[in-house]
Order: C-alpha cells, then sequence, then structure tokens
C-alpha cells in the first residue's frame, strides 16, 4: 500500500469518526406530544437554553400533578364506577412520568424542584385546598366518583391554562412541548370526565 493510499484512508476514517461522534452528542430521544404516555421518565431538555417561564412551568406543575397523582391513587380503592377507575388509571399513569421528566429538567438547569415560598396555590389554578382533598378522601362509592370527576375537570382546566401560559412565555424546546401535551391529552380527558359527571347526575 503506497503511503498515499495510506494518508488517505486514515483521513476518511477520522472524517467518519468525526461525524459519528457529532451525531451522538447533537442527538436526543425525541419526545412524542401525542399522548402523554411516551415522555421519558428522566430525560433531559436537548438544549440547555431556558427562561424564567420554563423554570416556573416545571415547578408549579410538578405538585400540580403530584396532587392529581394523589386523586387518581384514591380512586383506586374508593370509586365505584369503572370508567372512573380507568381515567384514574389513566391520568396517573400518564402524570407520574411526566413528573419525574420536569425534576430532571430542574436538576439539569441548576433550579430547585420547589418554587419560591412553595409554590402556593394560589399561584397553581385547579389546586385543591388540604380541605378538599380531606373531604373527597372520606368519601366512597357514587359520591366519591361525582366529586372525583368535579374536582378534576376544575384541576384539569388549571394544567390546560398553566401548559398554554408556558407555550406562550417559554423558551425551552421540550417543556414547550410537554406543555403542549398537556393540553392535548388533558383536554381531551376534561371532555370525557365531563361526559361522565353528566352521567353520574
Amino acid at each position: 500500500m503506497s503511503v498515499k493510499t495510506l494518508i488517505r484512508r486514515l483521513a476518511l476514517a477520522g472524517l467518519a469518526a468525526a461525524v459519528l461522534t457529532a451525531a451522538g452528542c447533537g442527538s436526543s430521544a425525541p419526545h412524542n406530544p401525542g399522548t402523554g404516555h411516551n415522555m421519558p421518565a428522566a430525560s433531559v431538555p436537548a438544549s440547555a437554553n431556558f427562561n424564567a417561564a420554563d423554570v416556573s412551568f416545571a415547578q408549579m406543575m410538578i405538585p400540580h400533578h403530584e396532587q392529581a397523582v394523589r386523586m387518581a391513587e384514591f380512586a383506586g380503592t374508593r370509586a365505584a364506577d369503572p370508567q372512573v377507575q380507568q381515567l384514574a388509571t389513566q391520568i396517573k399513569t400518564a402524570q407520574g412520568p411526566e413528573i419525574a421528566t420536569m425534576k430532571g429538567w430542574l436538576d439539569a438547569w441548576g433550579q430547585p424542584t420547589a418554587a419560591p415560598m412553595g409554590g402556593m396555590h394560589g399561584d397553581m389554578p385547579g389546586m385543591m385546598t388540604e380541605e378538599q382533598m380531606g373531604s373527597l378522601e372520606n368519601m366512597t362509592g357514587i359520591a366519591f366518583d361525582r366529586e372525583f370527576v368535579r374536582m378534576m375537570i376544575a384541576h384539569h382546566q388549571g394544567a390546560v391554562q398553566m401548559a398554554k401560559t408556558e407555550q406562550a412565555q417559554g423558551a425551552n424546546v421540550d417543556a414547550k412541548a410537554l406543555a403542549a401535551t398537556i393540553e392535548k391529552a388533558q383536554t381531551a380527558e376534561i371532555a370525557t370526565l365531563q361526559q361522565v359527571l353528566d352521567r353520574l347526575k
């Protein structure tokens, strides 16, 4: 093999390695904004670009989701209606991984999980008071089903409002994509929950 041929092959190999390295470093697992069920449980932002709206969205949506999951867990032992039980499972399955995702983002951004002053409920539309949560926890059967659905409709409406704010004011592409996912999924669930409430009246 001539020296020129050897040099040429080495140069091509180096170029291929560089391309593969760049592809590996620049890629990230794409999020699926379709259903809210395919967000990676511990993903980090594809871009480090974020602003105060992104941080606020994650810090407030985490406890908002956590309360919805808590309500869904109540339904596991208290709901009588099969569709209410199914919706509760759906909510828990979707929002649990989203909580982990947002916590991962805040960690990657070097931001605290909790919002300043603990993330006051007044800043999070749709949040239930502890009194409301306690009242729901003490219900069973059809009474639980009706109150759960009423509360979850209001809770989802608040999440949709927060998601719209993030899409309008945020900078991080993944945070805005998750906000779009939340808006789409929970808007659909609101329609279903309203149908269930009409049926249970």
